[in-house]
């Protein structure tokens, strides 16, 4: 920014307007010095935490490097609100993904473990401890079943685009999610039962 840009006495819109015109991140940098505080305020609201509200903010203003660019913005800071909002409600979204696609891998590898126990009744103690080595148990498979449960099970991914982005054949990426499953089957049912 230069000298005689006055940057604390311009408005937002000004600050904006001659972004978009230098692309000069200084003046970004005067925006982030004024709203960095209500930024924070509202990603706490949402995050209830203190380490997660700041890097969402710093996540933020990165982005307004790229959105202020691509948006005429009339009023700033009202846009900015919806920018922070929009932020905070797409990380919970992509959590709440990322939660359903483990409980449906979790649900489909108990069922094969309540199947092998078929009276067993589990406790909510249980189910807990079941995700639990889930997680674990996923670190345990070799790399090339664990990258396979993963993109199929968390990610969606069909056999033919695993295939396609492992470089693995159609039969071993099939293998890899079979044996997998199994092993994770196993590692489960030795750790709910108390084994090593």
């Amino acid at each position: 920014m230069s000298k005689n840009a006055s940057g604390p006495f311009l408005s937002d819109e000004e600050l904006v307007h001659r972004y978009r015109n230098s692309h000069d991140t200084a003046y970004i940098g005067e925006l982030y010095v004024r709203y960095t505080h209500l930024v924070y305020g509202v990603c706490l609201k949402y995050f209830h935490n203190d380490a997660d509200a700041q890097d969402a903010v710093m996540q933020i203003f990165e982005k307004l490097i790229v959105e202020l660019k691509k948006h005429h913005v009339e009023t700033f800071r009202p846009w900015l609100h919806t920018v922070v909002k929009n932020h905070c409600m797409m990380h919970f979204r992509k959590e709440a993904a990322a939660s359903k696609k483990e409980a449906q891998l979790l649900n489909n590898v108990k069922g094969d473990v309540e199947n092998a126990e078929s009276d067993h009744q589990e406790s909510e103690q249980e189910k807990e401890l079941m995700a639990q080595h889930l997680s674990s148990g996923l670190t345990v498979l070799k790399a090339e079943q664990r990258q396979c449960v993963e993109l199929f099970y968390l990610q969606g991914r069909s056999y033919q685009q695993i295939a396609e982005e492992t470089g693995y054949s159609l039969n071993e990426v099939k293998s890899y999610i079979q044996n997998g499953k199994r092993n994770l089957k196993i590692y489960i049912m030795d750790k709910s039962n108390g084994k090593a």
